[in-house]
């Protein structure tokens, strides 16, 4: 690795782990993806390859669409390793716990007008939780791991993309849930109009729906 220093576990996930560490004199994020020994080695490399090339366009097409994410210093097909930006401040998640009502209010209008953002743009960020949104010391929310991102139009996408934003909500900040996904629909609604909002939240009533029949086949 190209004079990558003092490399800190910051997390270990299931496709990748992050680390904090130097590089020429910058504190960046490295990410790397897992090799997968119980994939044949042909198709693991591909996927890693694959997505290794796929995050760093998906976020560049983020910013073209006005949603901040980390700079990206270095990509290497090679290692399926990224170099990028440290967004110095707080995760989202933290946030909503400290914040007034008014300062949760505030907060979700803006994640909901990224996420309407993104959708407007036909992007899909695939793993919207309040671990993934950084408030920098500057106050701008920024998203990051687009490892599970795509590009998609279909409502269906859109659908569940919000859908697991409301899912992450209720399970991390179960006590204001509610109030928090009722302000990101509103930032969601001021960047894509009333009438496509309405045909998302139509799609995730409809996932819902989905998802309570199997809960009662299996029971």
């Amino acid at each position: 690795m190209d004079k990558l220093t003092g490399q800190v576990l910051l997390k270990k996930g299931a496709e990748a782990s992050l680390y904090l560490a130097d590089w020429h004199g910058r504190k960046v994020v490295v990410k790397m993806r897992i090799l997968k020994k119980y994939r044949p080695q042909v198709l693991d490399e591909r996927i890693r390859s694959y997505r290794t090339v796929h995050e760093p366009q998906l976020m560049h097409e983020a910013k073209a669409a006005g949603v901040l994410t980390p700079l990206i210093y270095m990509v290497s097909v090679a290692e399926s390793l990224i170099v990028m930006e440290y967004i110095e401040g707080k995760q989202v998640k933290q946030l909503l716990n400290e914040a007034s009502k008014a300062e949760r209010r505030e907060l979700c209008v803006g994640i909901g007008e990224l996420i309407g953002k993104l959708h407007k743009n036909g992007l899909i960020h695939g793993d919207l939780t309040t671990s993934n949104m950084i408030q920098s010391r500057g106050g701008k929310v920024f998203l990051v791991d687009f490892g599970l991102g795509e590009k998609n139009v279909e409502l269906e996408a859109q659908g569940v993309d919000l859908h697991l934003m409301k899912r992450a909500l209720q399970s991390t900040h179960y006590r204001f849930w509610e109030e928090c996904f009722s302000n990101v629909l509103c930032g969601y609604s001021s960047v894509l109009g009333l009438d496509a909002a309405e045909r998302v939240y139509e799609k995730i009533r409809e996932i819902e729906r989905r998802g309570r029949y199997v809960d009662e086949r299996k029971q």
